[in-house]
């Protein structure tokens, strides 16, 4: 599976207190980027030399494709460049600094010291990355009508709908909007829609913009009623006081009839140029992934001590439920500051009593069901295996409404500060399917999203019925997903791939997720930085 890239980010480069390896002048600093990919270090690209400095600030920027689904490894190296060769084996070693995108990304501006190849620090040397997304995310509103249209139906009146096109280098046009077909009315208000500034104009305020009106036909003839031509910057000067109007011309018309005016007049009632927040606006600009963990503990995975259980530990320590939590954990730690995960159990027999348990801290804390780190929660699942009894049912709505509390909570700061992720791991038939969709309906209206990663051999139907992908989840009284915040994967698909593959494929739908919720409640990031 392809990733999707998100973004392209731009990294800065500064550093202070290098080592000085010049005799009779300052060091001569140039600074590499190297990527790591499947386990071996490659040059991405490197900056300009900086001449005499032990304080560089590189004009050189990097840009890097950035995904959210997968941990990307970067080293920055910095070395002292006294010669012409471009190979820096020959170059006095500086320092160097390795860290994730998503470590940078999250702090924005990230300044960490500068290390030996031995570890040891390189005297007070640092070095400062910072990023910035590369973008243009102004948005265009508009709202357009229209009256007298020619009628060009027998029975009844015209059905119009509009097509916005723009011009490519070339000349030729490319639709980029089509609005939705008002039925019977030659005086039609369409709804208000969005486009992106660069989808309708490449941005270009001044290049042309053609409008077509057509009626629409349902064998596909549609007819053109007529168009004209326009550009950003006529458009920006409509306001609901004073709208922009433009004649909307029949060439074939215009030719043939003597005396012809137009085939209608189009109104552009509104027209505003918004910015979007885009996922990294809300990271870069303060929001918490907070991830949880929930894990099924019922019989039907088997006893953990026999080799044919889901939660026997091969000779290695692992199983099927640690990778998974690896996996995922691993990409989303890096956007949570404290990197303090709770995780719960679930389907259970717990002790001291030994009562059946649908949420449980799996390091039997209930005030404090935090685990230091990923690693915190594979110790505390380790842990917690030989002292519960497995049981049932699989229920999940308890753990998924747990999580909605914290969510809900979030919800008062009025910002676009939090943003929960959880992952259920679990062997397959779920018991309480009807509160389970309802919670999920009730969680849709939350900054939550749900991932599900089922292990084993099991018919996984119902997790494909919650992942909303085939349509609209319901629940049992019919209310629909606000949004679609489940997302269901089948380990087995990922048994001979790369370790990485299933969290890019469970991960790949969150960003879109975290933006889509925040916009449709108009939440800014709680560290919006100046326009």
């Amino acid at each position: 599976m392809a990733a999707q890239c998100v973004t392209k980010v731009e990294l800065s480069i500064s550093c202070t207190n290098l080592l000085d390896k010049d005799v009779g002048s300052k060091s001569d600093p140039l600074c590499v980027l190297l990527q790591n990919t499947s386990g071996q270090w490659y040059e991405v690209d490197r900056t300009e030399r900086i001449k005499n400095s032990l304080n560089p600030k590189f004009s050189k920027k990097f840009l890097i494709d950035y995904y959210f689904e997968i941990v990307q490894k970067l080293k920055f190296g910095i070395y002292d460049i006294d010669n012409k060769t471009f190979d820096l084996s020959d170059d006095d070693f500086l320092g160097e600094f390795e860290c994730t995108l998503g470590q940078i990304v999250s702090s924005r501006t990230l300044t960490k010291p500068l290390v030996l190849k031995n570890g040891k620090p390189a005297g007070r040397g640092s070095i400062m990355i910072t990023a910035e997304e590369v973008k243009d995310n102004r948005v265009v509103v508009l709202e357009v009508e229209a009256r007298k249209l020619d009628n060009k139906d027998f029975f009844g009146k015209s059905d119009p709908y509009l097509e916005f096109h723009k011009q490519t280098g070339d000349g030729s046009w490319v639709m980029v909007h089509r609005t939705e077909v008002i039925k019977n009315n030659l005086n039609p208000v369409w709804r208000p829609f969005k486009i992106s500034l660069n989808s309708l104009c490449y941005s270009d305020m001044d290049k042309s913009i053609k409008v077509e009106c057509y009626d629409y036909d349902s064998d596909g003839s549609h007819d053109l009623i007529g168009s004209f031509q326009t550009t950003m910057s006529k458009l920006k000067e409509a306001c609901r006081s004073s709208p922009v109007e433009f004649e909307c011309i029949n060439e074939k018309k215009r030719q043939k009839k003597k005396g012809y005016k137009n085939s209608g007049i189009v109104s552009v009632k509104h027209c505003e140029i918004i910015v979007e927040c885009t996922f990294l606006d809300y990271i870069m600009g303060g929001c918490q992934l907070n991830f949880t963990v929930g894990i099924d503990f019922t019989g039907s995975n088997g006893d953990p001590r026999s080799p044919d259980s889901l939660h026997y530990l091969s000779p290695n320590g692992v199983n099927e439920y640690l990778t998974a939590i690896w996996s995922v954990g691993m990409v989303i730690q890096d956007y949570d500051t404290d990197k303090m995960f709770p995780a719960f159990g679930f389907g259970a027999q717990i002790p001291p009593s030994f009562q059946v348990s649908h949420e449980f801290p799996i390091n039997f804390n209930p005030s404090n069901p935090f685990c230091n780190g990923i690693q915190g929660i594979v110790d505390a699942y380790r842990a917690c295996l030989p002292q519960v009894k497995l049981y049932g049912p699989t229920n999940f709505s308890p753990i998924i409404n747990h999580v909605a509390r914290f969510a809900a909570a979030a919800t008062q700061q009025q910002t676009a500060s939090q943003y929960f992720i959880l992952l259920i791991i679990t062997d397959g038939v779920i018991t309480d399917l009807d509160q389970t969709r309802t919670a999920i309906v009730n969680a849709s209206k939350l900054p939550m999203s749900i991932i599900i990663v089922g292990v084993g051999g099991a018919d996984f139907g119902a997790m494909e019925f919650l992942d909303g992908d085939d349509g609209v989840l319901r629940s049992l009284s019919g209310e629909p997903a606000v949004r679609d915040i489940v997302q269901f994967v089948p380990f087995r698909k990922f048994q001979n791939s790369p370790k990485e593959a299933l969290a890019q494929c469970v991960l790949a739908e969150v960003p879109q997720q975290v933006v889509n919720y925040f916009s449709t409640y108009k939440l800014q990031p709680p560290n919006t930085p100046a326009a």
